[in-house]
């Protein structure tokens, strides 16, 4: 009766599993070129699902307005804005002497590089923005999220500069 040693159990075992571990990196090479490339120059493989968006809901559009502020406030009638012939900066320095020159008006602060005053007017807080457009300059006035404001001291301010500045 032959009898076999555990040396020569671990030794024909680890030998199998070194034959097998280095002969079979053969069965996942990839013959295919694309494989060959860098991770960065490879083509991106998406699935079917993922090659064009979907888009089924793309167009739906809301029945009512989705601001709550544009429910809120109804259509002005007055323009936020008007039109003076001159130079920005000119027009800017004028506003600046008109506004001190207005009750109840208080200017938190100017940027003359940006043409605008913070004023606060009654109840109300907004921009009055000077803009060159060509050889004019449009006087606005602008709420605090970028959008015109048509509020009653807003629309008020805009009158007595419009007809001081002589605008059109």
């Amino acid at each position: 009766m032959s009898h076999v040693s555990p040396g020569r159990i671990a030794l024909i075992a680890s030998l199998a599993a070194t034959v097998a571990l280095t002969t079979g990196c053969g069965w996942f090479r990839k013959d295919n070129e694309s494989y060959k490339l860098s991770g960065e120059a490879r083509p991106l493989e998406l699935p079917p699902e993922f090659s064009h968006p979907d888009t089924s809901g793309a167009m739906a559009l809301p029945g009512q307005s989705v601001m709550a502020s544009q429910t809120a406030r109804p259509g002005a009638t007055v323009s936020a804005g008007f039109v003076v012939v001159g130079n920005r900066d000119e027009v800017f320095a004028r506003i600046g002497q008109l506004l001190g020159t207005v009750d109840g008006l208080q200017v938190a602060s100017s940027a003359q590089l940006l043409g605008s005053y913070d004023v606060s007017y009654q109840g109300s807080n907004f921009l009055v923005r000077a803009v060159q457009t060509g050889e004019t300059v449009y006087v606005s006035t602008i709420d605090p999220r970028g959008v015109p404001e048509t509020g009653a001291g807003a629309s008020a301010l805009l009158a007595t500069l419009k007809q001081s500045l002589g605008g059109q």
